[in-house]
């Protein structure tokens, strides 16, 4: 079987079309000659979206709202599930998620306006549930520090979840936040290796980076967990305690996991990655998963599409359970965050 290498810095080599296209075209492998395709930039567009607030009555989350500054992650995390989001807007969940990517560049405005509309009643906003709020574009669009700064000024609590060391530039608002109970921060960790970082995650921040990111945080008092997230059988798995152990060593307070998932158009995508990388191990891999999966390769139920069932989920999550009560590491609910501090824009802070 011929398959495809990623360009240079991508998780994929692949471009299918999104679900909602009306045509298709295939491209056939000649089987001459491969060779590593050139490395392809990066796109931004710019989106004014028309609401910045999210809301979910998923009851596998820890929150009900959230925030995504931007369309697309130029991480190229092989197994991301928000991949299928980028069909919406016409473009592939493949290297399109990767390369071209949507700034929400009114977000901030239009978070405070949210915040001011008469009956909005305060609970903890996520920051990361779709894509990484500390990709690299952040660097020169600013879009999370600039909803940090929007949630601080109203002292309104957050919750970020992210695999980007980049959030140790906005260190000053954190503090602030968490000296006001506000804030918390979970690190994803995925793997200690850094070849399988390099292939699974190319663009994002390196095992180390992300460990010095939780020392740097618990340091300046900002609380701060590790998501070893997701769980691969037979790919990262064997990880589990070693991750766990790194993270409370660096300072993590709480964790949680999550096995992974395969949705939609995410499943051929993954697929190709470890016939690409794991040739040898795919099908063992993908088994496994289905085993967990009821046959398939992903379930959407709630209650079981982030811990899997059966057998090998079942010792995963009892691995997890023993290494976290081992390591007096907290759970991801218990966040803790002071929403009685909240001042809509347009009221009065109190002076205490």
């Amino acid at each position: 079987m011929s398959v495809s290498l990623p360009p240079r810095g991508r998780g994929t080599a692949s471009n299918p079309a999104n679900r909602y296209a009306p045509s298709r075209s295939v491209v056939e492998d000649d089987g001459w000659f491969q060779e590593v395709p050139p490395s392809r930039a990066t796109e931004v567009r710019v989106e004014m979206a028309k609401s910045i607030i999210t809301r979910n009555q998923s009851p596998d989350l820890p929150f009900d709202r959230s925030i995504n500054p931007y369309r697309g992650c130029e991480h190229g995390c092989i197994y991301c599930y928000a991949r299928p989001s980028h069909a919406y807007w016409d473009l592939s969940p493949g290297l399109d998620f990767e390369t071209k990517l949507i700034a929400k560049t009114n977000a901030p405005s239009l978070l405070a306006q949210q915040l001011a509309k008469p009956g909005y009643v305060c609970a903890p906003i996520n920051l990361g549930s779709n894509t990484d709020p500390y990709q690299p574009i952040e660097r020169q669009q600013q879009l999370t520090r600039r909803t940090l700064q929007v949630l601080l000024d109203h002292r309104h609590p957050v919750t970020i979840v992210t695999k980007g060391a980049l959030i140790l530039r906005d260190l000053d608002l954190l503090r602030q936040l968490a000296e006001q109970r506000l804030v918390t921060v979970m690190i994803s960790l995925t793997t200690l290796d850094d070849e399988l970082k390099r292939i699974m995650e190319p663009r994002a921040a390196s095992p180390a980076a992300r460990l010095r990111a939780i020392r740097v945080l618990r340091e300046q008092g900002v609380p701060v967990g590790v998501l070893c997230s997701p769980m691969i059988p037979m790919i990262n798995d064997m990880e589990l305690e070693r991750l766990l152990e790194a993270a409370k060593a660096a300072g993590a307070q709480r964790a949680s996991y999550m096995f992974l998932r395969l949705p939609r158009e995410v499943a051929p995508l993954f697929e190709e990655w470890l016939q690409a990388h794991y040739p040898q191990r795919a099908e063992h891999v993908l088994s496994l998963v289905r085993q967990s999966r009821g046959g398939e390769l992903y379930d959407s139920r709630f209650g079981a599409r982030m811990r899997g069932e059966g057998a090998f989920a079942a010792l995963l999550a009892q691995r997890f359970a023993v290494a976290s009560k081992r390591l007096g590491l907290r759970g991801r609910q218990d966040f803790d965050l002071d929403c009685s501090r909240f001042c809509p824009p347009g009221g009065q802070l109190a002076l205490l």
